[in-house]
């Protein structure tokens, strides 16, 4: 296991000082390599050395800041994004932006970002070839009906049974509870966003925000986010 990380800080001098010390406190394994608040600068540093996490605390509000960005990925960099805008947030996580941080920045939310982008740098390098053919058993009263687990779109709970979406627009009722499904789905990349749904993130359209905020799914299905589970959902779609 990896015991040192390096980071890279693209910011002014108050925002990197900010993060310096945030990192420092929380996360003593990181060495911060390199600090500017120059774009091209931070394009040289990276085109010559390598780096596991790049904070990035400057305004992104042309494509051509997108696209350096985006090179910085490919190393492969992990990029949090520091912004007071949620809608801002999300624009960017659109374009491939790794993770944000919303601001005025939390110890937790600080801490919740950089264990994700380390949680999404060790399963980057682990491959699982056959979770896309794995296949579970649904119980119906004539038997079972037996489905690949990635045609799966969304579970849906009613009382003590739950609905099963699949892509070919069928819907099975199965005698379970969507706890049940829940915990046989989680190692797939399933998300229960709600008490009455638990959704496939691989067939997730739009992320809609509002209180909650709504997704969007393959079946044109529209769904409440619980506002206890929206911070979550979206430090996973990150």
């Amino acid at each position: 296991m990896k015991n040192t990380f390096h980071a890279c800080i693209l910011g002014d001098k108050d925002g990197s000082e900010s993060i310096s010390l945030l990192l420092k406190k929380e996360f003593p394994e990181f060495k911060i390599d390199f600090c500017t608040e120059n774009l091209w600068s931070a394009s040289d540093y990276l085109s010559k050395n390598s780096t596991d996490l790049i904070f990035v605390d400057i305004p992104l509000n042309d494509e051509t800041t997108f696209e350096i960005l985006s090179e910085f990925q490919q190393k492969p960099s992990l990029l949090i994004y520091m912004t007071d805008s949620e809608n801002s947030a999300i624009q960017a996580v659109k374009k491939g932006i790794t993770g944000y941080i919303l601001k005025p920045v939390t110890n937790l939310n600080f801490v919740l970002a950089v264990n994700k982008a380390i949680e999404n740098s060790r399963h980057s390098k682990i491959t699982s070839p056959s979770l896309p053919h794995s296949k579970i058993n649904l119980p119906t009263l004539q038997g079972f009906k037996r489905v690949n687990i990635d045609e799966i779109i969304r579970c849906e709970a009613d009382s003590n049974y739950t609905f099963i979406y699949l892509l070919d627009k069928t819907k099975v009722m199965v005698s379970r509870t969507l706890h049940d499904f829940e915990k046989n789905l989680s190692g797939y990349n399933f998300f229960r966003i709600h008490h009455k749904h638990l959704i496939n993130l691989e067939h997730l359209r739009e992320y809609i925000k509002g209180k909650g905020g709504q997704v969007v799914m393959a079946d044109n299905s529209v769904l409440d986010v619980s506002i206890r589970r929206k911070n979550e959902f979206l430090h996973k779609m990150i």
